[in-house]
């Protein structure tokens, strides 16, 4: 990779322990190098943390000249932003501290960001572990494919030309969804680009019951809100892909649970939930279609 393609590596973390330390190895472990790792601290407090951050510090065996930035607990957005900020390649890895990557992850994404100038960010299918096993496949795209749903995960590689131009993460937002939220100020500050996608799992994505991305679906309507109104013009401007959007991923989840309920019912094993559904289903959203469906001989 010559010098106009260079990477940095920003790796946020928070009273991670240990589990920074597998972050740091996979970045160095990467077929392509980053020139330099930049691992933001947002404040820990935690003092196993503080001591292995100090230990990284002073690791002279670490293969990828390493640097640690301490600031005030300011959430992820103030420590992504802080640590970019602090880089001087062009493009640059964002990385939460308690996952890791596949060996070729860099590779592969820069490779996809310097043969197409119209992506403004590249990144891949995550591998989840922990409490789910399962390989999750994020689309990627235009400024219509975010409207809906989130298309990539945090864990990106961004060209640092359009993090400046879209003026980075929102540090308000320290619900979730900022990760959302800066994709779309990205795309919308940069006309004509889309987001990259390896259609392959280079992201280990640990998951658990109270992390932060789950505990933020209990506010999603208000996210939601939050994240329309801030993008009205691009919302107004691409209402129908908007509107599509969401209601082609109500249409697949129904149907998939259509499907449960159709084997469920003829185990005779219905929770009260769906009987209460079948007694009165919704009108308007596919719900009486389903329902009809559900309970016809045939089914």
């Amino acid at each position: 990779m010559n010098a106009d393609n260079t990477i940095e590596a920003v790796i946020t973390s928070f009273n991670q322990k240990s589990m920074i330390c597998e972050a740091v190895e996979s970045v160095c472990r990467q077929t392509i190098k980053p020139v330099r790792i930049l691992v933001v601290d947002d404040g820990s407090t935690d003092e196993m943390s503080v001591s292995i951050l100090n230990e990284l510090e002073s690791d002279r065996g670490i293969s990828v000249p390493l640097e640690v930035i301490r600031q005030p607990n300011g959430g992820v957005s103030a420590a992504r932003n802080w640590g970019i900020r602090r880089t001087r390649s062009p493009f640059v890895l964002v990385l939460d501290g308690d996952d890791s990557l596949e060996p070729s992850f860099l590779e592969e994404t820069s490779n996809l960001l310097i043969e197409n100038p119209s992506l403004i960010a590249a990144s891949s299918w995550l591998h989840t572990f922990g409490v789910l096993k399962a390989v999750v496949r994020p689309s990627g795209g235009d400024a219509a494919a975010f409207l809906s749903h989130n298309a990539c995960p945090a864990t990106h590689l961004l060209r640092r030309r359009a993090f400046l131009e879209c003026g980075g993460y929102d540090e308000t937002m320290r619900s979730g969804f900022e990760d959302w939220d800066f994709f779309l100020n990205m795309l919308e500050a940069v006309p004509g680009s889309s987001i990259g996608i390896v259609e392959k799992p280079l992201i280990n994505y640990r998951t658990a019951p109270a992390s932060s991305n789950i505990k933020s679906m209990e506010k999603r309507l208000t996210l939601m809100r939050y994240i329309i109104e801030k993008h009205i013009r691009l919302y107004r401007e691409l209402v129908t892909d908007a509107v599509l959007g969401i209601e082609a991923i109500s249409m697949a989840r129904l149907y998939g649970w259509e499907t449960e309920m159709t084997a469920s019912r003829s185990a005779g094993r219905l929770s009260g939930l769906s009987e209460k559904f079948l007694e009165s289903p919704s009108y308007g959203d596919g719900g009486m279609a389903a329902a009809v469906r559900i309970v016809s001989p045939h089914s």
